[in-house]
Order: C-alpha cells, then structure tokens, then sequence
C-alpha cells in the first residue's frame, strides 16, 4: 500500500478551477503590525530614588498605624524634626565632622598600607612568601575584638579609633589589588615586553591600568569597612561623633536621634559609593563591559 502511494504523483495546487497554472507555496514572512508603543523614558536618578522613596513611605505608613511605639521605632517625620533640633543646637554639625575626620584619616592610611602591601606581594615572590601568610591570619582575626588592645597600646583619644579604621581598610584594599595583579593578561605581558617595555614600562602601563578595576572594588568595601568600625569605636571612650551621640540618646531613650545617627551613617556610605562610581567611569572609560539591559 505504501508502494502505492509513493507512485502517484501529487496534485498541483491551483489558483482556481478556471485558472491551470499551478500557485507557488511560499511561507508568509511573520511580521508585525508596525506599531509602536510609547514608553516614557524615566531618568536612572529618579528610577534609583523611587525605591528610597517607597521604603520611607512604608515606614511612615507603618508608624502611623502604630505596629510600633515611638519609643521602638521612630517615623521619618520624628526623625527630621530631631535632625533639625540637633542642627540648630549645633550638635548635629560638630559630631559629624568629628566622625568624618576619624574616617578620612583612617581610610587614607588603610588604603595606602593595603595598596603598598598588595604592590609588593604582587609583583615579588618573596614579599609574596613573607606579607601573603601574615596578612591571611590577621584577616581572620575580629576587628573589634582588638578594641580592648588598641585601647591598652595607643589610650583612649583619637589614635585607636583611627588606627582600628585603618586596619579594618587595608585587608578589602590588599585581597582585591593584589589579586588583580596577579589577574592580568599574560599576553597584555608579552606584548608590553615584545614592544621594549622594561620593569618599570610594564608596571605603569600595563600592570596597573589592569588592576585598576580591582582596586577601585576594594575601595567600595574599604568605605563600607570604616563606617562599620566609626560607629563601634565611638561608642567606647568617645566625647564626640555620631556614634557618641547615639549612645547619649540610647541612655535617654531617643530613639529618634539614634535614627538621626543611622540615617546619616547610611547617607554618607551613599555618598562614597557614587563618589568611587565616578572614579570608575572616569578611570575606566576604556573599558567596555556589559551594562545591564
């Protein structure tokens, strides 16, 4: 039966039974109707905004209703009139520039000893064998726990603080410099030598241009690092900061001047980010990557 079948010859589709020449079979093109829908475009600050917005919104939404008392969670309409209060008494400006301070100080020396010690290990096998063991163990160990020491080695002013800050800085620094080191191109190597780059022509234009990227990551968490520390280090033996001023409303039950304190430590982290973002889009222009979609 299939024999059959496979046989006959198959039977020409026509235009009409008037018309004998037979039609072509050809498949339709999918196409859409040329409509075009209008989207308005959102800037990207406002859209990053919006869900700023949305969280302050619940959160009045939230004190309003009650779910907490004013003692447990301050609304945003408190914790503003608080933050005017502080300003006008002064306390508000003088306590952050205090704190400020402390951060620049600290991050300016825990970014300088984590970029040298991530230099060295990164381009010597020996500072490698010597630095790399050390610095792995200390990472390891608590912060904050050495609070208690710095305290006992440097007394109780401005120098734990800033040390700690410090410390807490140059491992973010080091892990992620050094690794971009190690991370460059063997070929972008090869090429800088075949060219007649020395040592030095090989550091400065190929080494780190190529590690730029890492050390601008380390920097994000080195930012984030010391303003964890500032809050902890100002509450212990401190005169003056915002973490001071925390714990001055915590014994008086201010909860919106603690949230006035957290309010501001988040702004200020806000601030750095964008800040090292823009570095980035200057230094790194060169460099295309995916951006999203």
């Amino acid at each position: 039966m299939a024999d059959v079948l496979a046989m006959q010859e198959p039977v020409p589709l026509r235009n009409g039974p008037a018309d004998g020449e037979p039609i072509d079979l050809i498949r339709p093109s999918v196409t859409r109707a040329a409509r075009h829908v209008p989207w308005i475009r959102v800037p990207r600050l406002v859209r990053r905004a919006a869900g700023l917005l949305v969280m302050l919104g619940l959160w009045q939404l939230v004190c309003s209703l009650h779910v907490f008392t004013s003692v447990e969670v301050a609304s945003p309409t408190q914790v503003w009139n608080a933050a005017r209060q502080l300003w006008d008494q002064g306390a508000l400006q003088s306590n952050l520039w205090v704190s400020l301070r402390r951060v620049i100080e600290g991050l300016a020396l825990g970014v300088g000893a984590g970029t040298l010690l991530a230099v060295l290990s990164g381009f010597f096998h020996l500072a490698e064998d010597l630095l790399d063991p050390v610095l792995q163990a200390a990472r390891a160990v608590p912060i904050l726990g050495l609070l208690p020491l710095f305290i006992i080695w440097f007394g109780v002013g401005e120098a734990p603080k800033i040390y700690l800050i410090a410390l807490g800085c140059v491992f973010p620094v080091y892990l992620n410099t050094y690794g971009a080191i190690r991370g460059v191109d063997t070929k972008l190597v090869e090429a800088g030598q075949t060219f007649g780059l020395g040592q030095l022509g090989l550091i400065g234009k190929i080494i780190l241009p190529g590690s730029l990227p890492g050390f601008l990551v380390g920097l994000r968490f080195a930012l984030v690092s010391s303003w964890l520390i500032v809050i902890v280090a100002e509450q212990i033996n401190a005169q003056s900061g915002l973490g001071y001023l925390i714990m001055q409303a915590q014994s008086t039950d201010r909860t919106d001047i603690m949230f006035v304190g957290l309010a501001i430590y988040a702004l200020l982290g806000v601030i750095a980010d964008i800040l090292v973002r823009l570095l980035e889009s200057r230094l790194l222009d060169w460099r295309r990557g995916f951006t999203g979609s």
